[in-house]
């Protein structure tokens, strides 16, 4: 973390991430009870929506995102085709068990085991040290991260090829194989928004796979190649600066997701979101729906993509100040600015 030029500065029990600077050990803590939060609310949320869920009404008009996106990945369907919630019940537990199993992993890094991973006592986990000037160490790290990502790609893929997911050109569950075609994917780099296919969706998912695990594979097996210049890194590689980076990729999937989600009825079905949004203006862009469900309420399409879209332009902003500090900016200087006549600001004093 940027300490200003104090490097003995102390922060409070509060500032979270002071906790786990340059302690690699804690750093690992923190990710696992991270993903036991994420991985609670999501069965948590799941078993409030079906509780509350109203076989009457359609999914996409009860604000159900968890049922929705299970619903789209063919989950929740009985023997006939018809969405009666079957399975529902028990995606969500399983979330709450391994819950439970992050979060004990997150108190185990942070309370028993070492913390920092360089001072343990297994070779192969002093591998994942966290060395913030070694380019060497970085890219060993980014390289598993890579292929993880791949796997998951690979599980969804292999999901729709043998389970299935639905599709609403049909109304049904069906068994996806993906279309690895390289020049409709890179076609679909400038018009997914428009993507109606679910074959080309998984064929993306399909190349996205291969080239997660290759790039992870080069990560881990080479080392820097040439000299550690300033433009690869050096004296801007920090906790700081990888924060800052991790915000603006999440930042802006979130973005693209809500363009994505507003529009896009193959991948988001008006059976399990609701209808298509419109996108308005005002103090920034924001969506609403087209169809008036009355007593102010929305359709699961317009939380969804809402959300997704100011948690993004926030997650930006991060990026920004997490930036600016990994590169020495001090906003400390800021209450020095002196003010002109006309309200503008001159020069920060040195």
């Amino acid at each position: 973390m940027q300490t200003y030029g104090n490097p003995d500065v102390a922060y409070g029990w509060w500032v979270g991430n002071s906790m786990v600077t340059n302690r690699s050990g804690r750093f690992i803590a923190s990710h696992a009870a991270h993903t036991g939060l994420i991985a609670f609310a999501a069965g948590a949320n799941t078993l409030w929506e079906f509780a509350r869920y109203d076989p009457s009404l359609p999914m996409g008009h009860q604000t159900s995102i968890s049922l929705a996106h299970l619903a789209s990945i063919g989950i929740g369907f009985d023997e006939a085709g018809v969405w009666t919630g079957a399975g529902v019940v028990t995606i969500a537990i399983l979330h709450l068990i391994l819950s439970m199993v992050y979060g004990a992993g997150g108190l185990l890094h942070a309370v028993a085991f070492d913390a920092d991973i360089q001072e343990s006592s297994v070779i192969q986990a002093r591998k994942f040290k966290l060395e913030w000037d070694n380019p060497d160490n970085q890219t060993f790290i980014l390289g598993h991260h890579l292929i993880f990502f791949g796997v998951a790609c690979i599980w969804f893929v292999e999901w729709a090829r043998i389970h299935g997911i639905y599709d609403p050109a049909i109304g049904a569950v069906r068994q996806v194989n993906y279309n690895l075609d390289l020049t409709q994917i890179w076609n679909h780099q400038f018009d997914f928004l428009a993507i109606d296919s679910l074959e080309d969706v998984m064929g993306g998912h399909a190349f996205l796979a291969f080239f997660e695990i290759g790039g992870g594979a080069f990560h881990i097996a080479t080392k820097q190649i040439g000299d550690y210049t300033n433009f690869k890194g050096a004296k801007v590689l920090s906790a700081e600066a990888i924060l800052s980076w991790s915000l603006a990729g999440i930042g802006w999937m979130a973005i693209i997701a809500a363009f994505w989600c507003a529009t896009n009825t193959t991948v988001y079905p008006t059976e399990w979101y609701g209808e298509p949004l419109a996108l308005k203006f005002g103090l920034a862009p924001y969506w609403i729906d087209t169809v008036d469900l009355g007593d102010s309420a929305h359709t699961t399409r317009a939380w969804l993509t809402n959300v997704h879209y100011y948690l993004g332009f926030f997650y930006i902003q991060g990026h920004l100040w997490h930036a600016l500090r990994a590169m020495g900016f001090d906003f400390k200087r800021l209450k020095d600015v002196e003010f002109g006549p006309h309200g503008r600001a001159p020069a920060l004093n040195d």
